[in-house]
């Protein structure tokens, strides 16, 4: 089944314009309460979560309707991270639990995430077979079958005391000084209250969100703000978070920053050693850098490459029975704690890394030295094709003729933007730069 709503990371959009409109997430809200009350029975319930986008309280009144149309009962747990959500799917013993979220993008976008009972996200067929049910005719629920919605007040309390259990027993952050960057996003409150109760003194960035400043100059996509403020206060660490907490990136004293493939080769090689890593292996993208590569197998740890998203290793994960994966760009899974990218945790676990070993940050920040990479975004206009292009398809197979051997070249649609992401890998410096700027402007010659 083709997916056309759904991208990598659920149905994703500019807010007010197809597909994230009211009306389109009215007939997601109803088609999802039909989807998962296809055996029939009563007391079905829904946990919704959002960040801080000012489009959450539309997109939120808009899924309660469809939802309780079709006879689910809604749960509203306010501004939480997506993997509350997905925690609290499972602990409510819910039947779905959505997110409304865009993650890193900014607040002009939104997007919709289902996650099932399990609190995993859903699968590619699910999602078609939701497509499906929109596009049909939706069998709403007689009026006395209506269901009735509910706000938790005490949802974001229940997962921050889960995420204090992943943290050492016994072990306290007395005397360390952090710096969270919760991006102005779904974490604002929780991530700060965390590491404070373990101890910390706590430096606090994008705390005040207003609906419209989420991801805006903070947050794991612009990790400066942060870096700044980690010198500025003499902190010993830094943790930034994105809009909906899922990603993270970690900043030694100094400012550095280690990204996903930094920090996973760190949790890798600790669980290696301790007997923990399951499957002997790590499970990330074909984004992740060469050197992490090279770093697993120094130590014989093997590494497994799926697609980009993070539902993709997810699904690997569960499928070959690994119980660490992730993302380059901050996505980190730890199945033994979480059913998707949880940045909070994976905070805490840098946190419990420098806690055991006495090291400082900038000790553990840089696990390999990276293969220079670089990547290029280039926006087209939706309804396009700019990769189809005989030009573009020419170029493309001359450069990647020109660096075999040498590098690799990862050019790629992104799922959730429409951007075109030009990504490449060489240890000749000159030549990497070359072939982007070749491909990426055979790309802008198009759009």
């Amino acid at each position: 089944m083709i997916r056309k709503l759904f991208g990598t990371d659920g149905v994703r959009g500019r807010a007010n314009t197809h597909p994230m409109t009211a009306e389109m997430a009215l007939k997601l809200g109803a088609a999802a309460g039909r989807f998962f009350r296809r055996d029939g029975g009563s007391a079905h319930r829904v946990v919704i979560g959002k960040d801080t986008r000012l489009s959450g309280y539309m997109l939120e009144n808009a899924l309660t309707a469809g939802l309780t149309s079709t006879g689910m009962n809604v749960l509203l747990l306010g501004p939480v991270p997506t993997p509350a959500v997905g925690f609290l799917t499972r602990s409510m013993r819910a039947d779905v639990g959505v997110m409304i979220s865009a993650s890193h993008n900014p607040h002009q976008d939104n997007g919709i995430k289902f996650f099932g009972p399990d609190g995993f996200k859903l699968s590619d067929e699910a999602e078609a077979e939701i497509e499906a049910i929109v596009a049909g005719e939706i069998q709403l629920a007689q009026a006395q079958n209506i269901g009735r919605a509910r706000r938790i007040e005490d949802g974001r309390g229940r997962y921050q005391e889960f995420v204090k259990t992943t943290f050492p027993a016994g072990v306290r952050l007395d005397g360390l000084k952090v710096v969270i960057d919760c991006a102005n996003g779904a974490a604002y409150k929780a991530a700060p209250e965390v590491l404070w109760e373990l101890g910390a003194t706590v430096v606090p960035v994008g705390v005040s969100p207003n609906g419209t400043n989420i991801n805006d100059r903070c947050g794991s996509t612009h990790t400066q703000t942060a870096a700044e403020a980690v010198v500025a206060h003499g902190a010993d660490v830094g943790i930034c978070l994105d809009g909906d907490a899922d990603r993270v990136m970690i900043l030694d004293q100094t400012g550095r920053v280690a990204d996903g493939d930094q920090i996973m080769a760190l949790m890798a090689s600790r669980w290696a050693e301790e007997g923990k890593l399951r499957g002997g292996a790590l499970v990330a993208t074909v984004m992740s850098n060469l050197g992490l590569e090279r770093f697993l197998t120094g130590r014989g740890i093997g590494l497994e490459r799926t697609a980009v998203g993070d539902r993709y290793v997810v699904e690997r994960m569960r499928a070959g029975g690994f119980n660490l994966g992730g993302e380059q760009s901050g996505h980190i899974v730890m199945t033994d704690y979480a059913t998707t990218g949880d940045g909070l945790i994976a905070g805490l676990q840098f946190l419990s890394e420098m806690a055991r070993t006495g090291n400082p940050a900038s000790a553990l920040v840089q696990q390999f030295d990276t293969v220079p990479q670089m990547l290029k975004n280039v926006r087209f206009a939706a309804g396009k094709a700019p990769l189809e292009h005989a030009s573009v398809k020419a170029v493309i197979a001359a450069n990647t003729a020109r660096i075999e051997g040498k590098g690799r070249i990862l050019i790629r649609k992104s799922g959730t933007e429409p951007l075109i992401r030009v990504m490449a890998e060489c240890e000749d410096e000159g030549m990497l730069h070359q072939v982007v700027d070749e491909i990426v402007g055979a790309v802008e010659a198009v759009v």
